[in-house]
């Protein structure tokens, strides 16, 4: 069975993005990208990874799950096919069509597919974003990762955009880099 975690960026106060999606805020250098480049290499858009030089197979997610706001940052910037390492699930009730045919579009139930996703043999799902799709997704998910970026934002789009529960998190692994970044592992006590 697989687990279900989302791994995402974040301020300090816990916004995952500006209102209008816009995310430049976040750092791109320091010694914290190298652990994530290693730790999390699928999670390297594919338009990036030749960049970057990365070449190793997926290390813990063989899927992905992204909001339609989530997945619209890459087609503004005309990237239809983010991660065609993993197999691509778009989650939306408004789109009639997958940009692209290797994003799967998802307008059933979430929380129904994504427990049925959750039943194949395989490595773990990556619900990349966003805030809707988290907290509609919120029973599903097995563990939080935060990449907690040291900065105040004020407003923009939550961690969770709406109401969830109190729920016990256990902090599983963490590390603190001297930029003031931290990598948060959490496992969810439903």
């Amino acid at each position: 069975m697989s687990k279900l975690i989302y791994l995402i960026s974040c301020t300090v106060d816990r916004f995952i993005a500006r209102k209008d999606g816009s995310f430049d805020f976040f750092l791109m250098e320091g010694e914290h990208v190298a652990d994530l480049l290693s730790t999390f290499p699928e999670t390297i858009p594919d338009h990036l990874r030749g960049m970057l030089g990365i070449t190793v197979e997926n290390q813990h997610f063989d899927s992905v799950l992204m909001g339609r706001r989530t997945y619209e940052v890459g087609v503004k910037e005309g990237i239809t096919n983010p991660y065609p390492h993993m197999k691509q699930y778009l989650f939306s009730r408004t789109l009639q069509q997958s940009p692209d045919p290797a994003v799967e579009l998802v307008s059933s139930d979430p929380a129904t597919f994504v427990q049925a996703l959750k039943q194949r043999s395989g490595k773990d799902i990556w619900l990349c974003g966003g805030g809707d799709l988290a907290t509609v997704l919120f029973p599903a998910i097995d563990e939080v990762v935060l990449k907690v970026h040291p900065f105040l934002l004020g407003s923009g789009i939550p961690l969770f955009s709406g109401k969830i529960p109190l729920t016990s998190l256990e902090l599983t692994d963490s590390k603190i880099y001297k930029n003031g970044f931290m990598l948060l592992h959490y496992q969810v006590n439903h």
